[in-house]
């Protein structure tokens, strides 16, 4: 019996979140959806992430919609996944339990099948009341543990660290600490469990240890989820199949590599190989591929990458040595030889013309997102020359605030805080003379429990308090939701609780959009009066010319009867 490998493809949510902003409209994706109702993927995840809030701001278009469709278009055939940030969902501070709850409930409704969950700083509390309301209304929970790195000090730093008494931490993200969360999220009622590398950092050696220690502990299924941005992701995923991973996450071709996730077509060779069946029917992926091709060439505006070559995964022979580069990869992951397996690997990806790693990234160890973001917002100032000192403050600002795992948003708020303090000593000042409101609110203790305890002193200095301080959900104000007399008797902005909900979680973007739409409602409404007014006159008209001269005659009169009477 062959060996079964699950596929989660990424390609309508993180593969396009990835590559094109999350631009794809509602006919593109319903182009490729009746491809990937018969391709048969375990799973695939469609929404949540970027989705809601892009498809309202930049498409004008509704995300329950959005989701409706995609699970008409895909049955049950595959199961469709989103990604939430736990009690935050898709904001910064967290929701009272009634928002986090209607949230769930509507998705699963809608057609969502796994919420896959995770929290910004790996504090399972977080997670813990989306995985209850999941489950409660029939949902899987996909519990995450966010993978991160630990922070790389200079030798300057451990220098000033000695001479301050300031002690600098040893390795905090190892083997044992992600086998210790995933035990907390199994006990906690989850139905699979993703190791979720989102900045591309985990390394084929990092990811064979870290699967095999998670099969090896944990009883739920494992799922493996990374990027190709600094070059690992190809290999570290071929090492999670080698080491026993139940379900792995793929983008199609034309959707994959550089920033988004591994091609699955590339996947399906190495399994081809290894006799592992993972129950896809490739003649449907070659025709969503087709498709992409074309989809992607219309959102050019917003691709940074070359295509990859052709290829076709249903017909194809590879040259000698590119296939010797497929089976030797194989015998190097097997035999745990990792830097000659990842140089085989990019070998591959060059081959076809996948993007080359980012070398900034890889040397930084920090996400593609968060080094892009630093990045524009020093040219915004005109001090792109501080970018290399802003790479050097990163470990001490992220140890200062307690080691935060760099995912979003608790990156970009490091990231940001960098390039203050960078900013501040440029100007002669101490650092954290300017603070972002969302630096402080970490420190604070808002987002949660951090994984290394915060100094109560810099936490005073910060945040003007000395003790963690949770966010206080029962200061929580509920979104105004007006009404429009104009328009007719109780006309909301908000009109059904999706809705409600779209302004509880993107209050800025979502009151436009509804606006809009009630806008267009109330003009649509009104060329349907007009139409309609337009079209009695025309009958009466009809009517009346159809009419003898007698029944004009006795209509003049009965008119006149009426007037004065």
């Amino acid at each position: 019996m062959r060996k079964k490998l699950l596929i989660r493809d990424v390609t309508l949510r993180d593969g396009q979140q990835s590559l094109f902003a999350t631009r794809m409209n509602q006919q593109q994706v319903e182009r490729v959806l009746p491809y990937f109702r018969d391709a048969g993927f375990y799973a695939l995840e469609v929404w949540g992430g970027a989705v809601p809030d892009s498809i309202m701001r930049y498409l004008n278009e509704d995300p329950w919609v959005r989701l409706e469709t995609i699970k008409a278009g895909i049955g049950d055939s595959s199961k469709l996944t989103a990604l939430s940030r736990g009690r935050n969902l898709f904001g910064y501070n967290p929701y009272p339990e009634e928002v986090i709850e209607g949230f769930n409930r509507n998705a699963v409704k809608s057609g969502i099948s796994i919420m896959r969950i995770f929290d910004a700083l790996n504090d399972t509390d977080n997670i813990r009341s989306t995985v209850k309301y999941v489950k409660e209304n029939g949902g899987m929970a996909d519990c995450t543990i966010c993978y991160t790195v630990d922070p790389k000090f200079s030798t300057k730093d451990r220098i000033l660290a000695r001479f301050s008494g300031k002690t600098l931490p040893k390795r905090i993200f190892t083997e044992k600490y992600y086998i210790e969360k995933a035990k907390e999220l199994e006990a906690m009622g989850a139905d699979m469990i993703t190791l979720k590398d989102m900045a591309g950092l985990v390394t084929p050696e990092e990811s064979a240890r870290f699967i095999s220690s998670l099969k090896r502990e944990i009883k739920v299924p494992i799922d493996f989820h990374t990027h190709c941005t600094p070059g690992y992701g190809l290999a570290s995923t071929l090492t999670a199949i080698i080491n026993g991973v139940d379900i792995v996450d793929t983008a199609i071709w034309n959707f994959a590599g550089g920033p988004a996730a591994p091609s699955f077509e590339l996947i399906q060779i190495f399994c081809n190989k290894l006799g592992i069946d993972t129950g896809v029917n490739l003649k449907a992926v070659q025709a969503i591929n087709l498709e992409l091709k074309q989809i992607r060439t219309d959102l050019k505006d917003l691709d940074t990458y070359e295509l990859p070559i052709d290829f076709d995964i249903t017909n194809y022979t590879l040259p000698a040595r590119i296939d010797n580069l497929f089976e030797k990869a194989i015998v190097f992951a097997q035999a745990g030889k990792y830097s000659a397996l990842l140089e085989n690997c990019q070998e591959i990806e060059k081959y076809f013309n996948f993007p080359a790693p980012d070398e900034n990234v890889k040397h930084a160890e920090i996400p593609g997102g968060m080094y892009t973001n630093m990045l524009a917002q020093l040219k915004q100032l005109k001090l792109e020359q501080l970018l290399p000192r802003v790479l050097e403050i990163i470990p001490s600002v992220r140890l200062d605030a307690g080691c935060p795992p760099l995912v979003t948003p608790t990156s970009q708020i490091v990231g940001a805080q960098a390039v203050n303090c960078a900013i501040d000593e440029s100007k002669g000042q101490p650092f954290y003379t300017n603070k972002s409101i969302q630096y402080v609110n970490l420190v604070k203790g808002i987002y949660g429990k951090t994984p290394q305890p915060i100094d109560p002193e810099f936490r005073m200095k910060i945040a003007g308090v000395r003790e963690e301080t949770p966010y206080n959900t029962a200061n929580y104000k509920k979104q105004p939701n007006p009404t429009f007399p104009e328009y007719g008797d109780n006309v909301k902005l908000a009109e059904t609780e999706k809705e409600e909900l779209l302004l509880e979680l993107f209050p800025q973007v979502a009151e436009k959009y509804l606006h809009d739409k009630v806008l267009a409602k109330h003009e649509a409404n009104r060329q349907k009066r007009l139409e309609a007014e337009r079209q009695a006159i025309l009958d009466e008209k009809r009517k009346y010319e159809s009419m003898t001269e007698q029944e004009k005659l006795q209509r003049l009169l009965d008119g006149l009867v009426n007037y004065f009477c």
